[in-house]
């Protein structure tokens, strides 16, 4: 399966991060995220810690196991229920997370179910860790931002997504979520939108939803 344009510029982003020396990479709300078993070559050279409730985890590792895949030395699977308000970063250092050395974290399709307070207490945390990390989200824009024929399909979302119970409750527009980063401690903060990713990728049959912008930042 190929891998979305949003998934694709994290990926490269980590393969660049690889050749400068990361050997960390940390994805926030991994549900079946399948960059360890398509990214072999990348991800063997670091540890990769997933970090996901614990029982779609569960549920995950035992398909790993049941498909042949299993789960290699170099993947952590982490278990934090943040609902009961277990602290991901613990359960990191647990799983032989090294807060000393350049990471690379990636936060994609989680922010809408946030609160604000919530999303600048993961940005605070993220901030604190080594220099020379680097952490990458995508949030969603209000939707008087998008674009007028995209919108009747973003609402019928909004509308799934609070039916199932789960429903959004966060949007920003990309000079909010700037100012929430640099307000965070983040030295380096920039926006790639999703028409800088459709036109970046203009040959590929992935999709890019137009609700969807990019945060990259570079630790202080």
């Amino acid at each position: 399966m190929r891998p979305s344009c949003p998934a694709r510029f994290v990926e490269d982003l980590v393969a660049e991060q690889v050749a400068c020396g990361i050997t960390q990479y940390v994805i926030l709300g991994a549900g079946l995220d399948t960059f360890a078993q398509r990214r072999p070559e990348l991800a063997s050279q670091m540890l990769v810690f997933e970090i996901e409730k614990p029982g779609p985890q569960q549920w995950k590792r035992q398909r790993l196991v049941d498909l042949g895949f299993g789960v290699p030395s170099y993947l952590r699977l982490v278990p934090v229920h943040f609902e009961a308000g277990d602290l991901w970063w613990e359960s990191l250092a647990e799983a032989g997370f090294d807060s000393g050395r350049p990471t690379v974290v990636a936060s994609t399709g989680v922010s809408m179910y946030l609160t604000k307070d919530a999303i600048v207490a993961t940005l605070r945390r993220v901030a604190t860790l080594a220099h020379g990390s680097t952490f990458v989200m995508s949030f969603m824009l209000p939707i008087e931002m998008s674009e007028p024929e995209i919108r009747p399909g973003i609402e019928r979302e909004i509308a799934g997504a609070r039916a199932s119970g789960t429903p959004f409750v966060s949007f920003f527009s990309p000079e909010e979520m700037l100012a929430l980063a640099r307000e965070a401690g983040f030295g380096d903060a920039r926006h790639v939108s999703a028409a800088m990713l459709a036109d970046r990728w203009a040959s590929s049959s992935c999709g890019v939803r137009g609700t969807l912008s990019f945060l990259g930042s570079e630790c202080s």
